[in-house]
């Protein structure tokens, strides 16, 4: 029998050194989803087995929070953080996502609990950032993306307001209402993201004109947005008129700044 051949031996100059893991948390928002929360946690722990879930809870009466502590307890590095109230979509996330900075994350995701995100995304956005992008946006509206259980009026009012967002802001954005994306640690600081104050949709495009602003590399990513089957909607007309008049207040903004800038120039 022949012998194993020999391990190469390491010069004097070499050594062996483990790369550091990126640590990733991932924001999820709830309330009352109780119904969905199990599945969500256990994807994204398939998805991403190292990274951490962060539940912000907004008083949930389903039990919901004290399900997000059984699961942390079962498959562990699953946070809760118990807030009052109900008290809109933007500020869980920046309560989360102030959370996570705090606690080390680098790279922090933010998903539906109503699991119209498909976890099993999480892995392709990760590496958009990780590989040089400032936010990777799961996206609805570049080819390959899909929208599926949508009735044909929510789709047209989805795909012609974010085209009226792009348009309006001229963001070379497809999709700046969605919720599914990845950010840096340092692209959220440099947004100043503390200061957004804007809720549902209308937090999300803001979001994405901060990032366009301060000169971030946003990259959009396909992705099958498939509507919740178990739970309520938190949708309302409330939100999408906010967003609505949002768009026009970032406008007026930026006509504002041009102003001024040629101004001091002339």
């Amino acid at each position: 029998m022949s012998a194993a051949p020999a391990r190469p031996k390491l010069g004097p100059a070499v050594s062996l050194v483990e790369c550091p893991t990126v640590r990733i948390t991932v924001v999820v928002p709830t309330f009352n989803e109780a119904d969905n929360l199990d599945a969500l946690v256990h994807g994204v722990r398939a998805a991403l087995p190292d990274a951490s879930v962060l539940v912000v809870d907004d008083n949930s009466v389903d039990g919901t929070a004290d399900l997000a502590v059984r699961l942390g307890c079962e498959l562990g590095a699953v946070d809760v953080l118990r807030r009052p109230r109900k008290a809109g979509l933007g500020a869980a996330y920046r309560a989360g996502f102030r959370l996570a900075i705090d606690d080390g994350a680098e790279i922090l995701v933010q998903m539906d609990a109503d699991l119209s995100h498909d976890p099993a995304t999480l892995p392709a956005l990760v590496a958009i950032v990780e590989h040089g992008a400032d936010a990777a946006i799961g996206s609805r509206y570049v080819p390959g993306g899909v929208t599926e259980n949508w009735p044909w009026r929510r789709r047209a009012l989805s795909r012609w307001g974010n085209r009226y967002v792009a348009g309006v802001l001229g963001l070379a954005v497809n999709d700046s209402t969605a919720g599914y994306r990845a950010y840096t640690a340092d692209a959220l600081r440099r947004m100043a993201f503390d200061t957004v104050r804007a809720e549902g949709y209308g937090f999300q495009v803001e979001m994405t004109y901060r990032i366009v602003r301060v000169g971030g590399k946003v990259v959009e990513f396909p992705i099958t947005f498939r509507d919740r089957t178990a739970g309520e909607s938190k949708m309302s007309g409330n939100i999408v008129s906010e967003a609505l008049v949002l768009v026009l207040k970032l406008w007026v903004q930026d006509l504002r700044g041009r102003r001024l800038r040629r101004r001091a120039g002339g």
